[in-house]
């Protein structure tokens, strides 16, 4: 079996959102609509096709993105289901750097959330094009102009109905398709097809009045269609729905449909709109990497007739099928059995079986063309961003770029025979996840995971417990602070040693300086005039990098810090490049020390909903954790307050929350950045990182 899909007829998407929008669900009905499953399930029971971990069916929420492909209207949809918990927030970033499209579905009642603004920057990023879906339009207080109205002011984007709900005694019965000038809607839930009626009178001037604004807004993106529009010629249906492709596509407009999953109801005109307005491979700019061996930027087209080149966005280990490597084909095609490069790793590659994935099930298939998702057993030494192409047309293509890790916790094996057992599966998470980092610690001897939060944290120690049968404690949860410096300083490192024969000789001179927050570490050599040799300024660098991991207040890195290497000497037996390591070592570490450092600490942006009635003592909460209010807005009896709040002040809070509103309450936070902690706490860390 192969897959020879035409290039315009296969999309790329990704369905994005908050947690708890629907996400999963929406999945569920667009496949079981497709003929791809045979019946709907349902989250809250775990009986989901996209939700198959034992951890996602007892949570009720999507872990990991799993991948799938379905038909329709002789188009290829290749899906991936991403998770809205901020925690698993590089499930998100990895899928949408191999993505064409994504749909991002809102809550009808609660519009933009916190992690609906998250995902909208990292789609972003990227230049995703996107698509609206207003979900659960039959829920009370469901507000389809209200969502739309959160969507422009929150995420500051053209939004563009091209639908109306329909609603009757606030029941969703269908929708007024603006476009086509036609109802659609539905007579009962086994979300088929909807009929076409005439639109109903009551309807009729709220569908002149938003087909004219839709009309306006597609018209102002396309100079040909303006001209038309005020020569007072009337613009076909066809037209319209090309010049509102193109402004998608390049990000000008932003279609809105609305619907209601559980029912099916809506999910067959946003199929359409996927097909209608989302972009295939062809419609995207042709990726860019560079050439391995000379940097030269390049570009490969999404044709079959050009050299292959994929690149890795995801690894997980199978229980039956073993290590599985994740591709998003961009040029050429891949063949099974076939020997090819890791490019970014300068390894030879053998492609072994090529998948076609649906969630954890797979079908073998012989070859995939360009512009498709697929998943390859045999690649050993190929992990997530890695390139992969052909040893004629060797070229390395952007990785994904993923956040640091906020939170530690200590974890050991529970007897002797799980020390082994416990490393071995350790390791295997951390290529699965590029956000969960191992380090081991040599002063407490303790092993130390890290992760985006407590959640990330205990899904991952419950993977180790069930899937790699592995008993292990775990600590109680350690924030993971940064150190920064305030001031700039000049520093001088010298090592030398002489214990007859050939010594060591090293000596620098460093200016270390500040640089603006997220800028990270920057290296600059300004030696002039040969003062210190060539080879051994790539030497001082590892040096300062290395010492960059133990700060000098509590051990913690050191972040957004400039180094210039400036001056020093050398000895033309005795220097080495061991000698100018350790010279810039001493340098920044005696530099750091002066400069003013202090203590950062990560910083959250928190979102609690809660009844009015507890207002107050959820506010006297959050100020007794060192929170900011930033602002609290209400509607029919809910208040909504945001606040930013250091992680350390957040743990337990899930209880505390439940216990002050009478389990009413709920919340959801994402890093924000980090800041200074207060002088007066300060010792106070120091002392619980040496306790």
């Amino acid at each position: 079996m192969s897959d020879k899909s035409p290039i315009d007829k296969i999309r790329n998407i990704g369905f994005i959102a908050h947690i708890d929008a629907g996400k999963t669900t929406v999945t569920e009905r667009v496949l079981y609509l497709a003929g791809r499953i045979h019946r709907v399930g349902d989250v809250d029971e775990g009986t989901t096709v996209m939700d198959w971990m034992p951890q996602e069916k007892e949570r009720g929420i999507t872990i990991t993105s799993a991948a799938t492909t379905c038909f329709w209207d002789d188009h290829r949809i290749n899906i991936i289901d991403t998770p809205g918990h901020v925690d698993f927030t590089a499930e998100v970033e990895r899928s949408l750097r191999v993505l064409d499209g994504g749909i991002v579905v809102l809550d009808a009642v609660a519009g933009v959330q916190p992690q609906s603004e998250t995902v909208w920057r990292q789609a972003d990023k990227y230049n995703v094009p996107r698509i609206c879906f207003v979900n659960k339009m039959d829920r009370l207080g469901a507000s389809f102009e209200r969502t739309i109205g959160t969507i422009r002011h929150r995420l500051k984007v053209n939004a563009i109905p091209i639908q109306l709900p329909i609603q009757e005694d606030e029941h969703f019965r269908g929708v007024v398709d603006l476009m086509q000038g036609r109802a659609m809607v539905y007579e009962d839930n086994n979300g088929m097809a909807p009929h076409e009626e005439p639109i109903p009178d009551s309807y009729q001037d709220a569908y002149q009045q938003h087909r004219d604004a839709m009309l306006e807004k597609i018209v102002e993106t396309d100079d040909a269609l303006m001209i038309r529009y005020l020569e007072g010629e009337t613009i076909g249906v066809d037209d319209l729905m090309s010049g509102l492709r193109k402004a998608t596509i390049t990000g000008q407009l932003i279609p809105v449909v609305c619907g209601t999953a559980p029912t099916g109801r809506g999910i067959h005109p946003l199929m359409n709109a996927i097909i209608s307005y989302l972009p295939s491979p062809a419609d995207v700019p042709a990726v860019t990497g560079v050439l391995s061996h000379n940097g030269q930027e390049v570009v490969r087209e999404a044709r079959e007739d050009t050299p292959m080149s994929s690149l890795a966005f995801k690894v997980i280990t199978d229980p039956f099928v073993g290590r599985l490597v994740y591709l998003r084909v961009y040029s050429g095609s891949v063949k099974s059995g076939a020997s090819v490069v890791n490019v970014t790793k300068n390894i030879n590659e053998r492609m072994g079986r090529v998948l076609q994935m649906h969630a954890n099930r797979r079908e073998e298939i012989e070859e995939v063309g360009a512009g498709n998702i697929c998943a390859a057993v045999g690649l050993k030494n190929t992990f997530t961003g890695d390139t992969i192409c052909t040893r004629e047309a060797p070229v390395v293509l952007e990785p994904p770029k993923f956040p640091l890790p906020v939170l530690s916790v200590a974890i050991e094996p529970m007897s002797k025979a799980d020390q082994d057992k416990l490393s071995d599966a350790l390791d295997k998470l951390a290529e699965e996840d590029p956000t969960f980092f191992v380090q081991y610690d040599k002063e407490t001897g303790q092993t130390l995971i890290s992760g985006m939060g407590e959640l990330h944290l205990e899904v991952l120690v419950d993977r180790i417990r069930r899937e790699f049968h592995v008993g292990a404690n775990v600590g109680k949860p350690k924030v993971s602070y940064r150190e920064a410096i305030t001031t700039s300083v000049k520093s001088e490192g010298r090592f030398v040693r002489q214990s007859g024969g050939r010594g060591q000789y090293g000596h620098v001179w460093l200016q270390i300086e500040p640089t603006e927050p997220g800028e990270g570490f920057k290296f600059e050599n300004r030696i002039e005039g040969g003062v210190i040799p060539r080879e051994y300024i790539p030497a001082v660098q590892a040096g300062v990098k290395e010492a960059l991991n133990n700060g000098p207040i509590a051990g913690y890195p050191v972040v957004d810090i400039k180094v210039s290497l400036y001056d020093g000497s050398f000895h033309t037996v005795d220097s080495s490049e061991i000698a100018f390591k350790a010279a810039g070592s001493i340098a920044f570490r005696d530099g750091v020390k002066k400069a003013h450092p202090h203590l950062l600490e990560p910083v959250m942006d928190m979102e609690v909903v809660t009844p009015g009635d507890f207002l107050g003592d959820v506010l006297g909460d959050l100020n007794s954790r060192r929170a900011q209010i930033r602002n609290i807005e209400g509607h029919e009896g809910i208040q909504v307050v945001r606040v930013m709040i250091p992680l350390g002040e957040t743990f337990a809070y899930t209880t505390t929350l439940r216990s002050v509103t009478q389990g009413r309450a709920t919340y959801t936070m994402e890093f924000r950045d980090y800041e200074p902690v207060p002088e007066g706490m300060v010792q106070g860390i120091i002392r619980g990182v040496l306790a």
